[in-house]
């Protein structure tokens, strides 16, 4: 993560790489340096809210096609 990177929510990341919300949150809920915002409950669904650093971003995109950045 680089000091002053940019973040995206789950709902850019999907208009931008043209995905569904549901594969973007999979794809990057347990990747490193996603920020996860959450409050559990007991017994209740938890509900979660992602930030995407651009680098994440990149760096999975890039694995999934072969190193090609767009």
């Amino acid at each position: 993560m680089f000091p002053h990177e940019k973040y995206y929510t789950v709902h850019q990341v999907a208009q931008r790489r043209n995905l569904s919300h549901d594969t973007v949150r999979r794809l990057f809920l347990f990747e490193v340096g996603v920020v996860v915002i959450s409050t559990p409950k007991p017994n209740k669904r938890v509900y979660r809210s992602l930030r995407i650093p651009e680098s994440a971003e990149r760096r999975v995109f890039a694995r999934f096609t072969n190193g090609a950045v767009a």
